[in-house]
């Protein structure tokens, strides 16, 4: 029995995220060869510029692949938290280490902003700030948080962690790096917490 028309248009396009997302996670986006990757899933090139355009938009989609896994991982993370505040720092700091990961290093941090330009004015962006800003504009109801705008401050943060996180991608010493932008980034954020006044 054949399968469903949807069936089969969403299989191929997992594949070919699937055999994209392999290749640009191992020799890169500018390396990989189309030609390469779908003949390895069974495919022609035909099929991705079908379902994708060309390889820029294949990169899109493998990059919105991994954007939605990370989320997922991230949201956890802030879910195993004792509070608020601290669910919003770790999951942030997490953020930025992630750039450690091999895939998520060359393919969101480096060959992403190469090809597809600033990973700030993404559109998935504007999720994380939204959902950032509500949680810190409970927090400042709280009285976590120090008097400033939530959502000025989600800007902030998100752009910090993406710089941050493009700047250890692109880093001799990825390593290192991570430690001192996760370092100094924690600072930065344990500077948003509202101090009780002095006794």
């Amino acid at each position: 029995m054949r399968k469903p028309r949807q069936e089969m248009i969403a299989e191929t396009r997992a594949k070919l995220i699937a055999a994209a997302r392999q290749a640009f996670g191992t020799v890169g986006y500018a390396a990989a060869s189309m030609d390469d990757f779908t003949a390895a899933v069974g495919l022609t090139r035909g099929a991705l510029y079908h379902h994708f355009g060309d390889k820029k938009g294949l990169l899109q989609a493998v990059i919105d692949e991994i954007d939605a896994e990370m989320t997922v991982r991230l949201g956890a993370i802030a879910a195993r938290a004792p509070n608020r505040w601290q669910g919003v720092v770790d999951e942030w700091i997490a953020y930025v280490e992630m750039a450690l990961e091999p895939d998520i290093q060359r393919i969101m941090f480096r060959d992403g902003p190469a090809v597809l330009g600033d990973i700030s004015q993404r559109h998935t962006a504007k999720g994380c700030i939204a959902a950032l800003t509500e949680s810190l504009a409970s927090l400042k109801a709280e009285g976590v948080l120090v008097d400033a705008d939530p959502e000025a401050l989600a800007h902030l943060i998100n752009g910090a962690s993406s710089h941050a996180a493009t700047w250890i991608a692109s880093s001799a010493d990825p390593g290192e790096t991570s430690r001192k932008a996760v370092a100094s980034f924690r600072k930065l954020l344990e500077g948003l917490q509202r101090r009780p006044p002095a006794a």
